[in-house]
């Protein structure tokens, strides 16, 4: 099964809105990016990437607590939640994002 399979089966599942956005993490060999998204509208509320996953996950929860957003879906994107996906998740929760 790969990668993308799994992706597939996640985000079938789950489903992000203005008040309760989707948490979405990608990590490429370099950096790591993270989303909130917005799925009914199509929208991206807030976005970060770098080099350093826990920067990343605390400033894009410091954009949502801006926005008055509290509570997210995580979306691990089909990888396993440990490493730089655990320390995003982590820092979201650090910065004041439930999920």
């Amino acid at each position: 099964m790969t990668r993308k399979d799994r992706q597939r089966r996640i985000r079938g599942k789950i489903k992000g809105t203005r008040k309760r956005p989707r948490l979405s993490v990608f990590r490429s060999l370099k950096q790591v990016y993270c989303q909130a998204i917005d799925d009914v509208k199509g929208h991206t509320l807030a976005h970060a990437q770098g080099v350093d996953p826990e920067v990343v996950g605390k400033s894009v929860a410091d954009a949502l607590v801006k926005q008055k957003v509290k509570i997210g879906v995580f979306d691990r994107s089909g990888y396993q939640y440990h490493g730089k996906v655990k320390v995003v998740a982590e820092s979201l929760r650090k910065g004041g994002i439930k999920f």
